[in-house]
């Protein structure tokens, strides 16, 4: 039996520096990101924050930083309750140029079987990746309210 993940494709109309810097420029997260910022220097074993209204709400260690091309990193809820005692996951970005679009594939694993941290990336990640991908595109971003991220566990 396979262990539970969440797996996103999504095709851009942008080149992979340009994705990368998205991914790991805090003024370009808070952008799509739904007002969150990443922290880091991107070197494999440094430190990695996402901060929120100035709370840092994930944090974890750089895992692999091949840029423009692969992305990854130990991730670990500390904001709500319900979701810290969840074990620490990992989340991988693979950029790849795709004729003049570029395939962003995002890979979330780590979780454990009935827990509620899935669900909740699970209706997370479209929405951050729905207004990334909007954002490199048109320059706009989607109407998508903060809430769709809390969607999938019972937030308090």
């Amino acid at each position: 039996m396979s262990k539970p993940q969440f797996v996103y494709v999504t095709y851009i109309e942008t080149t992979p520096e340009n994705l990368w810097e998205a991914l790991t420029s805090s003024e370009f997260t808070k952008q799509y990101w739904f007002g969150a910022e990443v922290r880091s220097d991107w070197k494999v074993g440094s430190p990695f924050a996402l901060l929120l209204d100035g709370e840092v709400t994930d944090s974890g260690e750089i895992l692999e930083a091949d840029p423009p091309r692969r992305l990854s990193y130990s991730f670990k809820h500390q904001k709500f309750e319900e979701l810290r005692g969840e074990p620490i996951s990992r989340v991988v970005f693979t950029i790849e140029p795709f004729g003049s679009l570029v395939r962003l594939t995002v890979l979330h694993d780590g979780f454990v079987e009935g827990g509620k941290y899935l669900g909740a990336v699970s209706n997370g990640w479209p929405a951050i990746l729905s207004q990334l991908k909007s954002l490199l595109e048109t320059g706009k971003l989607l109407d998508i309210p903060r809430a769709a991220l809390n969607k999938g566990f019972d937030a308090k």
